[in-house]
Parts: C-alpha cells; sequence; structure tokens
C-alpha cells in the first residue's frame, strides 16, 4: 500500500500534523495534545471503527507513539498524557521496541487458512479433493469445504482449482516481514517478536487498519528548533518528488529554513564517501584480499539481519559508516555544538541513530511522512519559493543509493574510474525474505569475489515506509536527479578533503 493515500496514512498524517502544531506553541501543550483525538475524528459517527469511543481510543495511542511516548497499559488506567513532562524536552531517544502494535486498532485477522470462497461451482471433476493428501476437502452443501483440523497448507488445492476459488488467507502484517518476526498473542491480535524484529517497518506499511506504528521524534526535534541554536538538517536522496513531482531541491531547502533549521546538507554526500571507501575495501580485501564477498553496509534492516542471523559473514560487512553517519560527522566538524537532523525515509534508521555509537552524530531522525506534517503545520507553501536545485554537496553516484541497485551501481563506477581494467561481480536482494536467501548463498559458498548489497525495502529506500510518493514515480524523480548531477561519481581523494 506505499504510494496509495489510503485513509490509514491520512489519519497518520493528522494525527502527526496536530502534534506538531501543539509543539511549536511554547509552553505547556498537554492540553492541546489531549484534544487531538477529538479533533481527527468526527463528533458522533465513527468512520472506521464500530463506535466514536474506540475510533478515539485508537487516536490516542497514536498520539503517544507520535509523541515519542509507549503505548498505554491494557490493565491499568493512565492517562493520555502521562510522561508529557519527559517528552516535553528538546532531546529524546527512542525507548524500545520502535515499532508497535496497537491493540485497539488490530482486527486480529485470520492467519495462515486456506478455505473454500463463494466462487466455488461445485464441480464434477474435483481436483481439490484429488489432490489433496490429507483428505482435507469434502463436499458439503454441493461446494467443496476444508477440514481445517485436517488441513497442511500444502496449497495444492489452490493451484489445481479451475475457478480460483480456493485461497489462502495469511495475515497482511505477516505476510510484509521477511523475517517472520510476526506472531499472535493470546486474543489472536498481532504481536511483534522484539528478539526477530530488525525494524524495516514493511509491516506498518501493510497493515490495513493502520494498527502497527513507530515512535515519533517531531515533537522534541520542534522543541529544539524553538530553543534556538544551530538545528540543521541532512537530507536522504530518496527525498526527490517526494512532496510534490514538480517541487524541487531548491524549494524544499528553502522550506526547510523557514522551519526553522539553520543549514540544510545532501546525504547522498556521505554516500559519496561510503562508495569511495567500499570500492577501494572491496578492491583490496575481496579481489586483492582474503575476504570471499563483501556486504554493503548502507541499509540497517539488512547489516542487522546479518549481524543478527548470519553472524559468520560479520567479517564481511563494509566497515564504513553509513550515509547517515558519515554526513552527520561531516557536519559536525564544521558545526560541533549542533543538533544534526536526518530527515529520510526509513523507520531503521530511528533505531540505528539510537545506539550508542551513533547518538553523538545524529540527535533526531525523521521520516519524509513526519516532514510532511511539519510542513503542513507551518503552512508552507511551496508556490512562494524559487524552483532550482540549490543542493550540491553530492554526485549522482551518491544521489543513486535511493533505489535498489543504486548502492552497487555507484560503488562499481568507483572501481572502475580508480582502478581500470580490474573486474567486478555485483549482486543485490531487495525486501528481508530475498536479503535472507542471499545471505544464506553466500554463507555457502556461492557468492565468492562478489559486492553484495542489500535493502531491507524492495525497491531500495524510495520504498522505504516513510516515503510519500508511489515508488515508481520515486525511482524517476531519483533518475533525474542523477542524470542532472553536475558531477557523476566522487574523486577519489573526496575521503581526504572530509578527513581534513
Amino acid at each position: 500500500m506505499r504510494g496509495i493515500n489510503t485513509q490509514t496514512r491520512k489519519i497518520r498524517e493528522r494525527v502527526f500534523e496536530e502534534v506538531a502544531r501543539a509543539a511549536f506553541h511554547m509552553g505547556d501543550a498537554s492540553h492541546e495534545l489531549e484534544e487531538i483525538p477529538f479533533r481527527v475524528t468526527q463528533p458522533d459517527v465513527p468512520l472506521y471503527c464500530e463506535s466514536i469511543w474506540r475510533e478515539r481510543a485508537i487516536a490516542s495511542e497514536r498520539v503517544r507513539l507520535a509523541m515519542g511516548l509507549s503505548l498505554r497499559p491494557l490493565d491499568r488506567p493512565v492517562h493520555l498524557t502521562e510522561g508529557y513532562e519527559e517528552s516535553n524536552i528538546t532531546e529524546k531517544y527512542y525507548e524500545p521496541p520502535l515499532m508497535q502494535v496497537i491493540p485497539s486498532a488490530c482486527d486480529k485477522c485470520e492467519d495462515n487458512k486456506i478455505e473454500v470462497t463463494n466462487l466455488c461451482h461445485g464441480c464434477v471433476a474435483r481436483p481439490c479433493m484429488e489432490v489433496c493428501p490429507k483428505d482435507a476437502i469434502s463436499r458439503v452443501d454441493g461446494k467443496a469445504f476444508v477440514d481445517q483440523d485436517k488441513c497442511i497448507k500444502c496449497g495444492k488445492c489452490i493451484a489445481v482449482c479451475p475457478y480460483h476459488a480456493i485461497a489462502k488467507r495469511v495475515r497482511p502484517c505477516r505476510e510484509a516481514c521477511g523475517i517472520g518476526a510476526i506472531g499472535s498473542d493470546e486474543y489472536g491480535r498481532a504481536m511483534i517478536d522484539n528478539d526477530k524484529c530488525v525494524s524495516c517497518g514493511q509491516c506498518m506499511a501493510s497493515c490495513p487498519f493502520g494498527a502497527i506504528a513507530d515512535k515519533s521524534q517531531i515533537f522534541q526535534l520542534i522543541r529544539a528548533i524553538l530553543q534556538g541554536g544551530e538545528v540543521i538538517a541532512e537530507i536522504a536522496p530518496a527525498f526527490e518528488g517526494q512532496f510534490g513531482i514538480e517541487i524541487t531541491p531548491a524549494q524544499i531547502k528553502a522550506a526547510l529554513l523557514d522551519v526553522g533549521f539553520s543549514e540544510v546538507y545532501e546525504v547522498a554526500l556521505g554516500a559519496d564517501i561510503g562508495a569511495i571507501s567500499e570500492a577501494h575495501q572491496y578492491v583490496n580485501e575481496v579481489v586483492d584480499g582474503d575476504l570471499p564477498f563483501l556486504l554493503t553496509s548502507c541499509c540497517p534492516a539488512w547489516s542487522v539481519l546479518a549481524k543478527k542471523y548470519f553472524p559468520e559473514t560479520i567479517d564481511s560487512i563494509s566497515e564504513e559508516l553509513t550515509p547517515m553517519v558519515a554526513t552527520a560527522r561531516s557536519i559536525k566538524k564544521k558545526h560541533p555544538d549542533a543538533k544534526v537532523v536526518f530527515i529520510g525515509p526509513c523507520a531503521a534508521k530511528k533505531l540505528e541513530a539510537s545506539r550508542r555509537t551513533v547518538r553523538s552524530d545524529v540527535d533526531f531522525v525523521i521520516t519524509f511522512e513526519e516532514l510532511n506534517a511539519i510542513f503542513k503545520a507551518k503552512d508552507i507553501d511551496f508556490g512562494r519559493y524559487e524552483p532550482g536545485r540549490a543542493l550540491h554537496d553530492a554526485t549522482g553516484a551518491g544521489r543513486g543509493y535511493a533505489v535498489a541497485g543504486g548502492v552497487a551501481h555507484a560503488i562499481e563506477q568507483c572501481i572502475n574510474e580508480y582502478y581500470p581494467g580490474v573486474g567486478v561481480k555485483i549482486e543485490h536482494a531487495e525486501g528481508l525474505a530475498e536479503c535472507k536467501k542471499m545471505l544464506l548463498l553466500a554463507k555457502a559458498g556461492k557468492k565468492d569475489g562478489c559486492m553484495i548489497e542489500g535493502m531491507g525495502c524492495p525497491g531500495g529506500c524510495v520504498a522505504g515506509v516513510g516515503t510519500i510518493l508511489p515508488i515508481k514515480q520515486a525511482k524517476a524523480a531519483v533518475a533525474r536527479s542523477v542524470d542532472e548531477s553536475t558531477e557523476k561519481i566522487p574523486p577519489r581523494d573526496l575521503l581526504e578533503i572530509e578527513l581534513d
């Protein structure tokens, strides 16, 4: 459902916008926060649930998550704004877990169940009955019927039905999770296994009830901006087109400055730095060394997947900083007292920034979706700003990191430029399920000599759960940005320049 302006997306945007508006009002905003569930629902007629009270209960939990607070417990009364004082600050990292299921919003979807739909014609051939290895299908009232106690979910009946009348029900969030981190609690509601979860957010993007959400820092970020001092934005290359196909980087930069940011940098600068470093590492350690293969490091969901599920590959994961961190460190060398805000498409970046080794570099992480709510809260009109590029920190190679295959392509371009004649074997995987398969092949020795790029989101960063634009349009916007870049690949001495 990414890229579709669904009702669940509209609800999220409205809550973020209202929380942002409350944050921009100096002083105690607790009363305004308490009003939000009433503002985002109808006075007395429910729009989505069986009662207005349930809709407001769900909205209340969304407000808490947007404030960076945890969901309220189900076994004792807790006020909507309990914990407000701890969140009414200018700096706050996420208390785990980042991804949470809102119990009152979950529809308790049936999971892993094969059943016969009303498309069944009760045909004479009955191929479904013939192929079932457990005799789980019988004829009831002239139609096929699946005995759930006997069914082993092999899917043979689905494959042979001439009317496509047999379907497998799978919980959307579980189907979207490539690592099996979604289960069910004792009441049938979705439950996230935080020991398995890598915070890619695909479950959140796939839930048609909006029952899964992540925590936000927008309230604390706005408070930091209002406090004064330097607050610098670093914006990921997937931003192209996200706020309107015709909206240019110059207009987005002007809007960010109007919101209160001191300066704006491209995260593609850090991507350029990473491409150079990983090009050297691939040649020195894979081609000329003993490393069997090299795994790129820019996608946190991919690297956490490798470290958590394939610990034997740790030595093959690039030690290069992610573009977010490399850019932030570059910024803090020039502005040591500034707060750095990463603006991007990714939920997993929130988890990355909260790690002890990254905290001093990245102070806030917000998504394009959250930034769009801030723009709305400030009544930003892009038409007031002059169009143009305005951002000149990076090359086409770094900007291409936003799409699947772009990381490996940038590294390959650097190798071809810096090491003429050296061959490069490229592999890339999209989505955690495919990433897992790729790591299994690498572990088995099937990918020796390769540069392997992994992206947690199918399509790359432009398909992240914090994006706004449909994936196809986002890819086209990034491609235009790459084509229009004055410099195509970073100079070999960029690392030395940034280190000076």
